[in-house]
């Protein structure tokens, strides 16, 4: 269990200090930026969470005040799940769900995370979510009232990194459900990085280490683009490289790297799936989504038009702060609120 610091003598209190809260998962850039001061994480880092087991969930639940699922609801089957939120009920420990994808890149088909999140939303006392679009498709789908809260910072900028004005970056693996087409997405952003007078880089995880396709290769063998690999903890770094930033996958809903570009003052090209432009003001959107596919046309005209705009300053460092600790205020209330509706029921 992880104390967070208590408040000074003489303040008033923080909402939700003193309530132990299970994230799910434990950690995670996102999950450490919202925790609210004086909240006391319980559990560790082991993943997948010992907590989404109804067994270590009996055995435990007196060491909890609260759930909150952010991800990992997959890794269950859809009547485990379900018996694992009625089983929460039956403990009488309140769930709040935050809704970061109504729609999971990693499945082939929408239909399991659909259940998935049906299973969950129908028992979870608060439910959250990043943008108003996605409350307003959470409510049309299923019913249920969201509160949005804004995504908060991931990072700051590195002083000593400077951005290439009219690079443009892609990040690219095999090809997946995600990105069924990874030479389409290459072939239309390289015409618009140099239609915009850039140039394009395909970045890739050296974690991972894909096999790129032979053509994409090819392409960076004739000097037409270039290939870098990227580290552990380098990907910040690597976008703030950039003057505009490719999200190449067709399904999705929101995304952690429109917050960095944010941040480091990188623009971002969006596909038209999901809510990324609700993220931000200076996303470009273009066509790419499950029912019409990648228009190639529409992804080189957005690249071409983020190039021909200035390169966006980086988020005010006071701004985010402030952003940040406002959510986590809404945090601290909504642990507080049905930790207290536990305790009278």
């Amino acid at each position: 269990m992880t104390h967070a610091e208590s408040p000074l003598p003489g303040l008033p209190p923080v909402p939700g200090t003193g309530i132990r809260v299970v994230s799910i998962p434990h950690a995670a850039p996102y999950v450490d930026a919202v925790l609210p001061p004086g909240v006391l994480r319980v559990g560790g880092p082991a993943e997948p969470s010992p907590w989404l087991d109804r067994a270590h969930l009996t055995a435990h639940a007196a060491e909890v005040d609260v759930v909150h699922l952010h991800a990992g609801l997959g890794r269950l089957e859809v009547a485990e799940l379900e018996a694992w939120a009625e089983e929460l009920q039956r403990l009488g420990i309140p769930l709040v769900v935050t809704v970061h994808q109504l729609r999971d890149p990693g499945h082939p088909s929408p239909a399991r995370h659909d259940t998935h999140l049906a299973a969950v939303l129908a028992t979870a006392e608060v439910v959250l979510t990043l943008t108003p679009g996605a409350a307003d498709e959470i409510a049309e789908r299923y019913g249920r009232t969201a509160i949005v809260v804004a995504h908060p910072s991931l990072t700051v900028p590195d002083p000593e990194l400077g951005a290439e004005r009219g690079l443009v970056g892609v990040r690219l693996g095999p090809a997946s459900s995600a990105v069924p087409d990874p030479v389409g997405i290459v072939r239309a952003a390289l015409s618009g990085a140099l239609s915009g007078g850039g140039r394009l880089r395909i970045l890739v995880d050296a974690a991972v280490a894909p096999a790129l396709d032979p053509e994409v290769v090819a392409l960076a063998d004739r000097g037409e683009l270039e290939i870098v690999r990227y580290g552990d903890g380098e990907w910040a770094a690597q976008l703030q490289q950039l003057h505009v930033a490719v999200l190449p996958e067709r399904c999705g809903t929101h995304s952690p790297d429109v917050e960095v570009c944010r941040d480091v003052g990188t623009r971002v090209v969006a596909p038209s799936c999901g809510w990324f432009a609700d993220q931000w003001s200076e996303v470009v959107p273009y066509t790419n989504d499950e029912r019409a596919g990648l228009d190639p046309v529409s992804l080189s005209a957005a690249i071409g038009a983020a190039l021909t705009r200035p390169m966006p300053r980086p988020a005010d460092r006071g701004w985010r702060e402030e952003q940040r600790t406002a959510v986590r205020e809404v945090h601290g209330e909504v642990y507080a609120q049905v930790a207290a509706d536990r305790s009278w029921a």
